[in-house]
């Protein structure tokens, strides 16, 4: 049974070239994993400003970055029943960039970035080179389910 994925999307952005609603909700759902019953996920897109001080203030890092993933019950007892909730935050012009850079399609990399983020929400990581490796290749096989290329290509090229 699928998932049932409930999706807020706020857009705090003057980037024009952003995602629907409907992308980023099938990519959020392609990205969950199967035993999960309900999700309530809010997507925020956000400027530089905005993208720097959540990494600042969250990660000790002073620089935006591309996805920061806020998981709301992470200090919490596991309790049956209790959705997959929280935040992930888009930093449009950082993502932009990214694409350019790589050169990718600016819709390939949202799309890789929401999976990669969602991914994340369900608590896997890549610290470690093991976790790196499978939440990589998960990522990849749900990208390519979607339609796109493998978006680590030119790291393994």
């Amino acid at each position: 049974m699928k998932p049932k994925l409930t999706l807020s999307l706020q857009n705090a952005s003057t980037a024009t070239s952003l995602p629907t609603r409907a992308q980023i909700k099938k990519w959020a759902e392609a990205a969950l994993q199967p035993g999960l019953k309900n999700a309530e996920i809010t997507f925020r897109i956000v400027d530089t400003e905005e993208g720097q001080t959540l990494n600042r203030d969250y990660r000790g890092k002073d620089y935006a970055t591309n996805v920061l993933t806020f998981t709301f019950d992470e200090d919490m007892p596991d309790i049956p029943g209790l959705p997959l909730m929280g935040d992930i935050v888009l930093c449009a012009p950082v993502v932009e960039r990214e694409a350019a850079e790589q050169g990718i399609t600016l819709e390939a990399h949202y799309c890789h970035l929401v999976v990669h983020g969602v991914l994340h929400l369900q608590g896997f990581d890549h610290l470690e080179e093991d976790e790196a490796e499978e939440m990589e290749a998960l990522e990849t096989q749900i990208v390519i389910s979607l339609g796109y290329d493998d978006p680590y290509r030119t790291e393994r090229e």
